[in-house]
């Protein structure tokens, strides 16, 4: 699996803990560089309520698009603080668990109960209610979307 898809219902424990499922590990050490433990970097959306999560290696290379900006421009440092002010880089422990900064909890309103949901090339982590509002809404949007066609 190279992509990460599904929702995945965990909790949090006493220490702010949780567990990335199972899948999201897989497709986190598909893509750590050889040798190299897989990392996480997690960080707000700056649209939504919630979580990313990015394996480090995408993480990065997205943010190399910022550098096309003009470096003195406002939109090139309001989009590079959005990108980079809050996020945090971390490795699994061997169950798969990750500590959620209090700062990332409460972007989402997370207190036990989350929702992790993959997004392809990286994942939210939402409120359960939250994420299943925002499903309502994309899904509700997507009804007016059409892909270009896919040659063969």
């Amino acid at each position: 699996m190279t992509h990460f898809m599904g929702p995945h219902h965990n909790r949090l424990d006493a220490k702010g803990r949780v567990s990335i499922p199972a899948p999201f590990r897989s497709v986190l050490r598909e893509k750590a560089p050889e040798g190299a433990a897989p990392s996480v970097v997690l960080r707000p959306s700056h649209k939504f309520d919630c979580i990313e999560g990015w394996a480090a290696v995408d993480f990065y290379r997205r943010g190399d698009a910022l550098e096309r900006l003009d470096m003195f421009s406002q939109a090139q440092d309001d989009l590079t603080f959005a990108y980079y002010a809050d996020a945090t880089e971390m490795t699994p422990d061997k169950e798969g668990r990750i500590v959620l900064p209090d700062l990332l909890a409460t972007h989402a309103n997370l207190t036990d109960a989350i929702e992790f949901v993959g997004m392809r090339d990286h994942f939210q982590i939402w409120e359960p209610q939250a994420a299943a509002r925002r499903r309502s809404e994309a899904r509700l949007a997507a009804r007016n979307v059409t892909l270009p066609a896919v040659s063969a």
